[in-house]
């Protein structure tokens, strides 16, 4: 494990060194998200219902943390991808190293990105007026959105292994859209149809923006089955389970690369 741990640092410090010398990269990134943020804002923010007694800033932030942590799915798997394509990935697998460790550095190096552009879209929140109620509640929501993000970046490693082909991203991130709008972080999944909000409940992100609202003290759509009653607690589980799953999945399909 140690060794591990010590072979996945050096990867990941491997990307950080790319991002310093491609700073434009990580200014984009951070950026994105928050001129989406304006844009739903500004634009949608008179024509949306919001629940009562919030505003639509109030309401929209916590959704747009939660969906920029899913949206940078499709950003790990390019990566994977790409150095899949490249053969960097084989040179890896050549040299005396944890074979978890490629992996693990991949995963560290884009949840430290992941911090910056939360940490960004987080000052865009303050700068329209949106506030968290208390600081530990918002400290409890920040480590619930970053969860999540951890745990969908092992899906994302699993997909750009599995795929190996950096074409192969534009699916992912066609279907990024539709698993983000499928939640709460929008729209109230009782104005869905039957079926379709019972699968928006259950939808992961859901569970994270609610717990979000619920800890940042910011008012949300509530709800009367046992998940939307138990948002924090499903935000906890979900990303365990996502992450233990492509945890293995990851690592197997690493090892199995030529096969």
């Amino acid at each position: 494990m140690r060794w591990a741990l010590a072979d996945g640092w050096t990867v990941a410090r491997r990307d950080l060194i790319h991002w310093a010398n491609q700073p434009m990269t990580v200014v984009f990134g951070v950026l994105f998200p928050v001129m989406i943020t304006l844009a739903f804002g500004y634009l949608f923010g008179g024509a949306v219902e919001v629940p009562p007694g919030a505003d639509y800033f109030t309401f929209l932030m916590p959704g747009m943390y939660g969906m920029t942590m899913l949206f940078g799915l499709s950003a790990t798997m390019v990566a994977v991808t790409t150095d899949a394509s490249k053969g960097v990935t084989d040179r890896f697998r050549s040299m005396p190293m944890a074979p978890s460790a490629v992996l693990i550095g991949r995963a560290v190096a884009d949840l430290l990105n992941s911090v910056l552009v939360l940490a960004g879209l987080l000052a865009c929140g303050l700068a329209v007026g949106w506030r968290p109620v208390s600081l530990s509640g918002a400290l409890g929501a920040v480590g619930l959105l970053l969860l999540l993000r951890f745990s969908l970046l092992w899906a994302g490693m699993y997909l750009g292994l599995l795929v190996k082909e950096p074409g192969a991203v534009v699916a992912v991130q066609t279907l990024e859209f539709p698993i983000g709008f499928l939640s709460n972080a929008f729209v109230a999944p009782g104005t869905m149809p039957g079926w379709l909000g019972a699968i928006s409940e259950w939808n992961p992100l859901s569970s994270t923006v609610a717990a979000a609202r619920e800890l940042f003290g910011n008012r949300g759509w509530g709800g009367d089955s046992w998940v939307a009653q138990h948002a924090v607690l499903m935000a906890v589980i979900w990303p365990v389970v996502i992450t233990a799953v492509f945890f293995f999945l990851s690592v197997r399909r690493y090892q199995r690369l030529d096969r």
